[in-house]
């Protein structure tokens, strides 16, 4: 979780209260934080929340607890985005190096250590966690008094131009800085493959930027002298980049810069960022009842709202409020979200705890207890056991498994491309875990039995669960008759009658795959995993699996 740092009197500045530090304690739980250390006015507050970066700033702090501790509720004032003359241009060679980037200007700041220490603190935080790592989003300040534009978005050779880079006294080319420079050598994995680099460069051929990598040491030095700001985002997905800027700019905002847009044009299309402007959802009374267990009104729901920087109207005779929320928030996606801040602004430890009054007995899922069933089975049968994650990638699911993609559940916001989406499949993860087991002695029998997500239109979530087993023999020598013999020894354990029909499958060897029948309904398959794949997860050792449906049993 985010950990930053404030200054208490520059904090309470913002929020227009004075707080005592026993008084943040408390009012840390509105921001979705806590008091962690503090050594004079310095203040170290740790953030529960990953997915509100516009919360890892004195700024975004003080929004939240202004609603609660002052008289300023609904959203936070109007944001007004005055039409700028910056324009960057984005060369068309951008596309498959870093192909986009959100751009904004803030002018007549007054930037002093506190300001300065958030801004920068801001830009690594949202860089680090949110962007991961700057890989999906890499920001840059920049003195706007020291560049000409218009800037261009382009690419340079490894040894095509030289600058001061940050921090250094003298020009080095791109490729120097990544070899020698101490960010070039932590970032240069994020440019590897690429045999141009991108940059930003103005009308007079000044280098601002590598990004992902490091500023120039002339336009690139933000100080307290620094009136005027160009801020740059760059990366590979809008949906990114835009909340990410929107965040900065709320924030410097809040310290009184006027904020102008800036004109982007791509190739094929012209886009005028940052856009501020508030979004629109709604919630339903009853719902939020639902979730909180409580008996609140439309009234008291509103009220609590506005205290969470929302703006709400009721609509539909008291059934249904219509919400505004503000620019910065990107993890309003279902009714749900808004219902937490609507229990965040009542307040967690006001909730009186209620007995439930149910007559009911206490029992096993069914579900479980056969799962422990068949478990024992093929442990009699000499499997071992494996547990692994739900969450998966689409290059496990689908490219290594010689897949075409089709459509999964994926996280909107995920931290890792590793665990972004939801598997719809456990043989990947089978591989995965011989994959990395190479050097332990074989054969390796192992299974695991365990829920997969698939796309459901029909379900209020649009996606169901379903219980999987599925196994995997690897050894010297296997054959699609051993794994066959096992699959049938464990379904005829539980007196299932099946068939099983030739198919052609990408994962598996041409001729030694079958689809397992019951009932004319296709329960899953069987067979040896094809060469190919096993090349994709640099193992050497032959694999013969089988995967079925739970709902069998």
């Amino acid at each position: 979780m985010p950990t930053i740092e404030v200054s208490l009197s520059d904090l309470n500045g913002l929020i227009g209260r004075r707080l005592t530090l026993n008084e943040l304690q408390e009012a840390m739980l509105y921001a979705k934080g806590e008091v962690e250390a503090s050594e004079g006015d310095t203040v170290k507050l740790e953030i529960k929340d990953s997915n509100r970066p516009d919360l890892w700033s004195a700024e975004g702090i003080a929004r939240e607890i202004q609603g609660r501790y002052t008289t300023k509720r609904g959203l936070p004032k109007k944001y007004i985005v005055k039409k700028g003359k910056v324009v960057v241009k984005v060369d068309a060679k951008m596309k498959n190096v870093r192909p986009y980037t959100v751009c904004a200007v803030a002018r007549n700041l007054k930037i002093d250590k506190d300001v300065l220490s958030q801004m920068i603190q801001l830009q690594e935080k949202v860089a680090t966690t949110f962007g991961r790592n700057r890989k999906e989003v890499a920001i840059g300040y920049y003195d706007l008094d020291k560049i000409k534009p218009p800037i261009r978005f382009m690419t340079v050779k490894p040894d095509g131009i030289k600058f001061v880079p940050l921090d250094f006294d003298r020009e080095m080319t791109p490729r120097e800085i990544l070899e020698m420079h101490p960010k070039g050598k932590e970032f240069a994995h994020l440019l590897k493959g690429t045999s141009e680099y991108p940059m930003f460069i103005d009308a007079n051929d000044n280098v601002l930027s590598i990004p992902p990598i490091i500023n120039s040491d002339i336009s690139g030095r933000v100080t307290e002298k620094t009136k005027n700001l160009y801020i740059e985002a760059s990366g590979f997905n809008l949906k990114f980049l835009v909340p990410a800027v929107n965040v900065l700019v709320a924030a410097l905002a809040d310290r009184g810069a006027t904020i102008e847009s800036v004109t982007v044009k791509y190739p094929d299309k012209t886009l005028v960022t940052p856009d501020l402007s508030p979004k629109k959802a709604f919630v339903d009374v009853d719902y939020v009842n639902k979730v909180a267990g409580m008996k609140l009104t439309a009234k008291e729901i509103v009220e609590l709202l506005k205290k969470a920087r929302y703006d709400a109207i009721v609509k539909e005779k008291g059934k249904r409020i219509e919400v505004l929320y503000p620019c910065y928030r990107q993890d309003i996606m279902h009714q749900a979200d808004i219902a937490e801040d609507v229990l965040v602004s009542y307040g967690y430890n006001k909730i009186e705890p209620v007995m439930p009054k149910l007559a009911t007995i206490g029992g096993n899922d069914p579900r479980e207890v056969m799962s422990n069933k068949v478990a024992k089975v093929l442990v009699g049968l000499g499997m071992q056991e494996i547990l692994s994650y739900i969450l998966t990638s689409k290059a496990n699911l689908f490219k290594k498994m010689n897949i075409k993609e089709t459509p999964v559940v994926e996280i909107e916001n995920a931290v890792s491309e590793n665990w972004s989406i939801f598997r719809t499949s456990i043989l990947p993860n089978l591989l995965e875990f011989l994959s990395v087991n190479q050097h332990v002695e074989y054969p390796q029998r192992i299974f695991e039995i365990g829920d997969v997500t698939l796309l459901d239109e029909k379900k209020e979530t649009k996606t169901r669960d379903v219980r999987k087993i599925a196994a995997a023999i690897a050894d010297t020598k296997i054959s699609y008759e051993e794994i066959s013999s096992l699959l049938d020894a464990l379904l005829t354990s539980f007196g299932v009658k099946y068939v099983l029909r030739k198919i052609s499958h990408p994962s598996f060897i041409e001729g030694r795959a079958a689809e397992i029948v019951v009932d004319n309904k296709s329960i899953g398959l069987v067979g040896e995993i094809s060469p190919g794949v096993l090349k994709n997860w640099q193992m050497e050792m032959p694999v013969a699996t089988f995967e079925i449906s739970l709902e069998i049993f």
